[in-house]
């Protein structure tokens, strides 16, 4: 019983001394990718698509309500068949807008489908110089510190995000 208990402890202590050893650093992501032109651009180009749809999506909108506001103007004016007919078109009108922003700005829609191929390629080359500066550097976790929440502090001394940007050819 006392040599488990040695053996256990003596393993705990293995354990615990050589996750000391380890090497951990720290990246911005945020930091780099405002250092990046290529984001940059690829942000303004997605900025103005986005406009450009939600006027298209806002138009289609302004034209139902338009015709809502005349079909009520005229409401005293219009046979049974009529009234419904033009509620009809109203209706056809509103889906029309819903489904427009729907194929633009819906989970799988054409704003999320460009985003995610202009954004890649970034995405995968500071990977690649994350992982190349971790391998020649040894460490063991590279943790961005801008969606890690649970980092209260970080000594600056393990960013390495300046390091990233001039592996990217971005030097800082």
């Amino acid at each position: 019983m006392i040599r488990k208990s040695v053996l256990l402890i003596g393993m705990m202590l293995s354990i615990s001394v050589a996750s000391m050893a380890q090497k951990f650093a720290l990246i911005d992501m945020e930091y780099i990718l405002k250092n990046i032109p290529a984001y940059e651009m690829t942000n303004e180009q997605l900025s103005q698509m986005s406009q450009k749809w939600q006027g298209e999506v806002e138009a289609l909108q302004q034209e139902a309500q338009n015709m809502y506001k005349t079909h009520q103007s005229e409401l005293v004016f219009l046979s049974a068949e009529m009234k419904t007919k033009r509620e009809e078109d109203i209706v056809k009108k509103e889906q029309e807008a819903l489904e427009l922003k729907r194929r633009y700005f819906g989970p799988e829609g054409e704003l999320h489908q460009k985003r995610t191929s202009l954004m890649k390629p970034i995405q995968d080359e500071i990977y690649e110089a994350v992982k190349s500066i971790a391998e020649e550097k040894g460490y063991q976790a590279i943790v961005d510190r801008a969606s890690a929440m649970s980092i209260i502090f970080a000594s600056p001394k393990i960013d390495i995000s300046n390091e990233v940007l001039t592996k990217l050819g971005y030097s800082k």
